[in-house]
């Protein structure tokens, strides 16, 4: 147990005292930044533990949220008990409306979409609104069976280019390849 004691460095004050200890003596009008403190806790304390730029933000952090200092600009200051509020950015809230003590609050509506009233009457049916007044069923027109025989009063440019675009006996598509006739012989004259 002595040989701890011995090796044990020279016990520091707790972080929060170090921290308001800097900021007392840096004493800048505008705070002192987290840099600042940890230059000035390192000069005046010399052997820091491994971990000490985490555990600076640790309890520069907490005591920020506890209001023992106050963050504004990057800079850390002691809170002025003076001092107005400040407020972040964006818009001010709405200043509330000081009730009458006698007067009773209306119970707060849940969030979301009220349930349906089981008792309620149901709700008539809307009529179909009409058609858009062309009178055109919507959508793609069908396609048209292709005429049998019969009469025909068109000229032939429209006979010939009818059975490419309504569908001849041909299939859709690229033709098939055309296989060569098997080839013939020829009689060489010599």
């Amino acid at each position: 147990m002595a040989a701890e004691e011995i090796n044990k460095p020279p016990s520091l004050p707790p972080y929060p005292e170090m921290i308001l200890s800097a900021i007392e003596a840096l004493n800048e009008a505008s705070g002192c930044n987290k840099t600042s403190i940890s230059k000035y806790i390192e000069s005046k304390y010399g052997d820091l533990p491994a971990g000490h730029t985490a555990l600076l933000s640790h309890h520069l952090n907490r005591m920020k949220d506890t209001g023992e200092l106050v963050f504004w600009k990057n800079n850390y200051m002691k809170p002025d008990p003076n001092a107005p509020p400040r407020r972040g950015r964006g818009r001010p809230p709405k200043p509330k409306d000081p009730l009458s003590p006698g007067s009773d609050l209306p119970p707060a509506r849940p969030r979301g979409r009220p349930p349906k009233d089981p008792n309620a009457p149901p709700k008539p049916a809307k009529p179909k609104a009409a058609t858009g007044g062309s009178g055109k069923p919507r959508g793609r027109p069908r396609k048209m069976a292709r005429p049998t025989g019969g009469i025909t009063t068109g000229t032939a440019t429209t006979t010939s280019a009818a059975p490419m675009a309504a569908g001849s006996g041909r299939p859709r598509g690229r033709p098939p390849k055309v296989k060569a006739a098997t080839m013939t012989e020829v009689s060489v004259q010599n």
